[in-house]
């Protein structure tokens, strides 16, 4: 065989080779070009857990669904973070992350809560019936506009504060109520009320305009007091004592903290507009 056939870019079914005029130098970036192995691979760790986290919950087996998805929150941290410090940032990473957190923290949420609770409001009739899938589906999509809003505006809005609540603390809010639910065997109307509210108001939250803090200004490499050194042990601390119960905390109080925070935010916007309008009848 002669060494035009041999060669693969020479072939005639190849149409880079049969390009003359391409530029040699940048077919080979082509042919080369593959992904990061580091990140990527927490990435994939975290779409695992959230996949892994929907058949749990439609065995029937919810514990090891939270607990599946709280693994999924820890890759999904560690992927972005682990891309910045070694340099390995790239588009095909920050696509690939949206699409697993649409998945571990979209749509596995809203059929963890969907099998947990919300399927049995059909016994209340087919309305709620309906109501409960409905809030499950509006739940997955406001997470799937939620994300869609923060690639569009990522680099446009300050690194301090989020736009509408994340999607993995809305996740959180959800699971932590499973949990929770689940290990204090929760039955009866009011908690199945109490859940499809719930779920509603985790997935507005997502798409709101309140403004939630990101901790982005906290760097790895910087310096912290003693007083919020003890602060993290007391956490882990808090958490192995009662998980279920500190987790749903936690969730919940971030997710109140941007009503809150937004609130704050624009009283002092309005208390400063009233100084200056009261500086300029002074003059």
């Amino acid at each position: 065989m002669t060494e035009h056939s041999d060669n693969p870019e020479n072939s005639p079914g190849n149409d880079l080779g049969n390009n003359t005029g391409a530029n040699p130098k940048k077919l080979k970036g082509i042919r080369r070009r593959g992904i990061y192995l580091l990140p990527n691979l927490m990435t994939t760790a975290a779409l695992f857990a959230g996949f892994y986290s929907i058949v749990a919950a439609i065995d029937g087996n919810f514990i090891q669904a939270c607990i599946a998805h709280y693994i999924a929150m820890i890759f999904d941290g560690l992927d972005g973070r682990l891309a910045r410090l070694t340099h390995t940032e790239s588009d095909f990473g920050k696509e690939y992350d949206s699409l697993s957190d649409m998945v571990a923290f979209g749509v596995a949420p809203a059929i963890v809560v969907y099998q947990w609770g919300l399927e049995r409001l059909a016994d209340y009739g087919w309305m709620w019936g309906k109501l409960g899938w409905l809030a499950a589906f509006f739940y997955a999509v406001a997470a799937a506009m939620r994300l869609a809003r923060f690639n569009t505006y990522h680099g446009k809005v300050a690194k301090s504060h989020f736009e509408g609540l994340p999607s993995p603390p809305a996740a959180s809010l959800i699971i932590g109520m499973v949990w929770l639910g689940t290990d204090l065997g929760w039955s009866g109307t009011s908690v199945l009320v109490g859940a499809f509210f719930i779920t509603i108001a985790a997935g507005a939250l997502m798409v709101s305009p309140f403004s939630y803090n990101s901790f982005k200004e906290i760097s790895v490499n910087g310096r912290i007091s003693f007083t919020y050194a003890l602060v993290l042990p007391l956490i882990f601390i808090m958490v192995a004592i009662n998980p279920p119960l500190v987790l749903f905390g936690l969730a919940f109080t971030y997710a109140v903290s941007g009503l809150w925070l937004s609130f704050w935010r624009r009283q002092g916007r309005q208390d400063r507009r009233a100084k200056r309008s009261g500086d300029q009848q002074e003059f």
